[in-house]
């Protein structure tokens, strides 16, 4: 394992359920695969500076792919959701622009 703190984190995890699971102070993110907790939590606060209450790391299995005749596997990923203290600032996943939003509602 590397490091630096960048390459444990790989991406967030952007899909309705993560969503949902931010109101709760939990983020979701693709991580090095192997990236051990300790790491993590490491990394989240040195990046973020935020303070991790616990994390939590699944392993999503390789799934088979066909095209036509080639077949072949996805690569499997490592995923942590990890949880931030009451008093811990948000992390800024996904920041909604509302002049995009002001623009599309002046052309109705």
């Amino acid at each position: 394992m590397s490091d630096s703190v960048h390459d444990v984190i790989k991406t967030p995890v952007i899909t309705e359920k993560s969503m949902d699971l931010m109101g709760q102070h939990k983020y979701t993110f693709y991580v090095a695969p192997g990236a051990n907790k300790i790491q993590i939590r490491h990394a989240i606060e040195e990046i973020f500076d935020v303070k991790v209450k616990e994390v939590n790391l699944m392993n999503i299995r390789k799934k088979f792919r066909r095209y036509g005749r080639y077949s072949g596997y996805k690569a499997g990923k490592r995923k942590a959701i990890i949880t931030l203290t009451a008093d811990s600032k948000e992390i800024p996943v996904m920041v909604k622009d509302q002049s995009t939003d002001d623009k599309k509602d002046d052309n109705k």
